[in-house]
């Protein structure tokens, strides 16, 4: 048998090698008793092949020990001297020697050996005690290499039998029985015993290594053996064969079955490269062959065909990546098993419910199961697994407008782009309606992330042409890294979907990686979903009221209801910090119905002029059942629908858009219609050509940045304001705070102003208060929402303050008029106008600026007085100062668009 080849080192290096201290540790599952007679007896059928080795181990080692004896024999005889009673036994323990090496050479069995060799020592030790007597009777007893002679030769057995226990042992007893009769004295016989032990006792714990090593490494042979005949039995079934590549994709092995079906002698094979064994890659949706290869990625159920020159032959591939202790990638290993066409038929129905039938892309059981591997694979080869979320943005408006056919067209394109960004980087998959994912395995690296990211955002976001349809959409990313063999697909899946929660969260067409912070973010989510569940049904909810006025009276004209929550933990909270999270939890319709019937009931109780207004969002515009539900609320409060005004997206000025449709729906109700802050979004005026609005409310970023002379917003404004002024709708200026602002907003001509300059919101109560204090304004000039301002030049005079001096009257409405005058007045200030024709008119200043004044009446002025004692004109002309707006060019910098309409105010 082959001498054994585990040692201490061995045992060392593997971590097997316990301390003296722990017995049971150290000698292994059979115990001292076990390993003693493990040598003994009659070896089993398992263990037989250790027991032949330990005995080829002794057989070696005789020649050395026989040899041993044989110079310390020589040695005595030299330093004792000869003698009949040292020669005899001497020349015993050189027999001894030659009889068992001569027995272990005729290969008896193991036990018999380790039985006859105990007997050797036990005589060699007994005639090493004669040569002992012998020589320490003779001339030369008190020779010290005598007794060195004796020392070692009688020792020799100990480092020769070491491998065998029971044998060492016995060696070891022999040796301090022949103690005595070296030294009289016996001053070795204490060190000689610790040393004795001490040698026993490791015999025993490296005879237990070995004997346990010898067993494992045996059941891996064996179990090795079985699998290589279970894989010849395989290959010759012709059912499939097995291949492996290094890490360069260059064949090392390929079974001899293989390589007769592609008809080339394996040992030509192996040394190319494998994918360019196969013709075709793969079934649509499916990544090719080659890229699975590049990412080092596990891959099952590849169809291709080998490329052959004479039959066409499908197989079906699988393989794994191999990696060593330290990460570093050896190469694949997998089987390839033959495809006739009935089986690829059938893996075409298996295929079918893996993989998305609309893209080709793997489904959402299927990328379950690949980030499963992943996530093995990136513990095997030690390098983190990425997983991105990404959402479509605006492609239910896809869906609704143009109908789910061209939506399916647009994902089947949504994919492509997809796999083309992606390329053999990372593998996508389709979850379902408009949510895809994509498993990049290998990367961890933020950086590179980023950058795919941005890649994957900017390709999906580029124009689509379908059907003769140009479509734009967006894509939001939530990106999250699983560590190597420290994360678990559940919970990659929850961190990348909260990260795409970010992502939307900031502002959709980006994208956010996953952090700690964004557990506590969604549990506090959840926390105020829960809170808001109960808040109706606690009374938590209530509506506060902003006025919305004339522009030049100052009159309130409508009040907006807008929506508070008063938290039991957190106070007051606006819409911003709620309303997003009732609209995905669905409690968007509920809230919305109580804002309307709570909205429309205090409106009922206000004068009939005064008309409320009520936000809709996007959700709640989809509702095709909310006409209805409107309906009845106005019939239940008994309020006139003309008195209610929505205020809406700009998703209404899509057109074929559902909200549209809603919107069309609610307009024939009788309801008014506003478009909500225009100019944030990216509609344009020719979208509301064909709008069903009656007033638009301008974003109040315009108003802010209309003061500033290098910004074009005023001139926005203005063109805003004529168009609506074409269309018959009234313009509302959002978030005036201040008396510039104000004052901006009338030269601008915008209709109405709503801010905090007058008021801000308030409770019901004081709007009702406010409401009733005010007045209705007369009825409008047919096709204006405002009273027409005319243009004329009249010599006037101008009383304030005691003093009085001349103007010029450059234009006038039942509301103001403006002057030229070279004083300055204050606003605010009370003075009286005197014009021939027109009589005194007392008015207040509400403007001074650049030689002009801006004057708001006490009370309408009746035109017809100017019209009256115009002079006559030609028939084919018009009197200037009776011209519309619709002619009239751009007002004059400084000049305020008189909007009076006889009206007391409120400041």
């Amino acid at each position: 048998m082959p001498p054994a080849r585990f040692g201490i080192a061995d045992a060392m290096r593997k971590g097997r090698f316990a301390g003296i201290s722990d017995a049971s540790t150290a000698i292994g599952p059979l115990g001292p008793i076990g390993l003693i007679a493990f040598d003994l007896r009659t070896a089993d059928p398992e263990d037989s092949p250790i027991a032949w080795e330990r005995a080829g181990t002794l057989a070696a080692s005789l020649p050395i020990l026989a040899f041993s004896h044989l110079l310390w024999s020589l040695l005595l005889v030299h330093a004792a001297g000869m003698s009949a009673g040292l020669l005899l036994p001497l020349a015993g323990v050189l027999l001894l020697d030659l009889g068992l090496w001569l027995y272990a050479r005729r290969m008896s069995p193991p036990h018999f050996l380790i039985r006859i060799a105990a007997t050797y020592v036990v005589l060699g030790g007994a005639l090493w005690a004669a040569a002992a007597t012998a020589a320490m009777a003779g001339p030369g007893s008190d020779s010290m290499l005598a007794r060195i002679a004796l020392i070692a030769g009688v020792g020799a057995s100990i480092p020769g039998l070491f491998p065998i226990p029971i044998l060492l042992i016995l060696a070891a007893a022999a040796t301090l029985g022949v103690l005595p009769w070296i030294d009289s004295t016996e001053p070795l016989a204490a060190p000689g015993a610790v040393l004795a032990c001490l040698f026993a006792w490791i015999g025993l714990v490296r005879a237990g290594h070995l004997i346990s090593n010898a067993r494992r490494q045996l059941a891996s042979e064996r179990s090795g053996q079985r699998a290589q005949l279970f894989l010849a039995d395989f290959e010759a079934s012709g059912r499939g064969w097995f291949w492996e590549t290094n890490a360069d994709s260059i064949l090392t092995h390929v079974s001899d079955e293989m390589a007769r079906h592609v008809g080339t002698p394996a040992c030509e094979l192996i040394g190319g490269r494998f994918d360019e064994m196969f013709e075709v890659g793969g079934e649509e949706g499916q990544r090719p062959l080659g890229s699975h290869l590049n990412a080092r990625f596990p891959f099952d159920d590849a169809i291709v065909r080998a490329a052959t020159d004479g039959d066409e032959h499908w197989w079906c591939l699988s393989g794994r990546p191999v990696f060593d202790d330290y990460g570093r990638f050896l190469g694949f290993r997998g089987m390839a098993t033959n495809y006739s066409a009935e089986q690829r038929s059938e893996a075409e129905r298996t295929r079918l419910a893996r993989y998305d039938s609309l893209t080709g892309l793997p489904n959402r059981a299927m990328m379950a199961a690949t980030l499963d591997q992943a996530l093995l694979n990136a513990e095997a080869r030690r390098r983190g697994c990425a997983l991105m979320l990404i959402d479509l943005d605006k492609f239910k408006q896809v869906n609704d407008t143009l109908g789910h056919p061209v939506g399916d067209k647009l994902l089947k394109k949504v994919a492509m782009r997809l796999a083309q960004t992606l390329g053999d980087e990372g593998q996508p998959g389709r979850l379902g309606g408009d949510e895809f994912q994509a498993i990049l395995p290998g990367i961890e690296e933020h950086g590179r992330l980023s950058q795919l990211a941005g890649e994957l955002i900017e390709a999906l976001s580029r124009p689509y042409e379908i059907e003769g349809n140009r479509i734009v959409i967006g894509a939001s990313v939530g990106i999250t890294v699983a560590r190597p063999g420290k994360a678990l697909a559940s919970a990659l899946v929850k961190e990348a979907d909260l990260a795409l929660y970010a992502a939307k969260a900031a502002g959709r067409g980006t994208f956010r990686f996953f952090a700690s912070e964004m557990n506590a973010e969604t549990v506090a989510r959840q926390i105020l979903e829960a809170d808001l569940r109960e808040a109706m049904a606690r009374g938590q909810l209530y509506l506060l009221y902003q006025p919305i006025v004339d522009s030049v009276s100052e009159d309130a004209l409508a009040f907006e209801a807008l929506l508070r929550w008063r938290h039991p933990t957190r106070g007051v909270l606006a819409p911003a910090a709620f309303l997003h999270i009732a609209e995905e939890s669905g409690l968007m319709p509920r809230i919305g119905d109580w804002v309307l019937r709570t909205a429309c009931g205090e409106a009922a109780n206000w004068p009939s002029h005064i008309r409320i207004a009520v936000n809709m969002s996007a959700g709640q515009l989809r509702d095709s059942g909310l006409p209805a539900s409107l309906t009845a609320t106005l019939a239940s409060t008994g309020l006139d629908p003309d008195r209610v005004e929505l205020e809406v997206g700009e998703s209404v000025l899509e057109e074929g858009a559902q909200e549209a449709r809603v919107a069309e729906r609610l307009k024939a109700i009788g309801v008014r219609l506003t478009l909500d802050n225009y100019g944030a979004g990216r509609a344009g005026l020719g979208n509301l050509r064909t709008a069903p609005l009656d007033k638009i409310k301008i974003d109040r970023s315009f108003i802010r940045g209309a003061s500033d002379p290098r910004s074009r917003s005023a001139a926005v404004v203005r063109a805003v304001v004529v168009l609506a002024e074409s269309l018959g709708m009234d313009t509302t200026a959002q978030g005036a705070e201040t008396r510039e602002e104000v004052t901006l907003i009338r030269r601008l001509g915008c209709s109405q102003i709503q801010g905090f300059f007058f008021s801000k919101p308030i409770s019901a109560a004081a709007a009702a208060t406010l409401a009733a204090e005010s007045r209705a304004a007369p009825e409008p000039v047919p096709g204006f929402s405002r009273p027409p301002r005319h243009r004329l030049i009249r010599n006037g005079r101008l009383e304030a303050d005691g003093r009085s001096f001349p103007v010029r009257l450059r234009t006038i409405s039942e509301g103001g008029a403006t002057l030229e005058c070279d004083q300055i007045l204050a606003p605010e200030l009370r003075v009286t106008l005197d014009v021939e024709e027109a009589g005194r008119l007392d008015a207040e200043v509400r403007w001074c600026s650049a030689g002009r004044v801006g004057l708001r009446f006490e009370a309408p002025f009746q035109l017809g007085k100017l019209a009256l004692k115009a002079p006559r004109a030609p028939k084919m002309l018009t009197p200037d100062y009776l011209e519309s707006d619709a002619v009239v060019a751009e007002p004059i910098e400084g000049q305020t668009p008189a909007k009076a309409r006889g009206r007391t105010g409120f400041r």
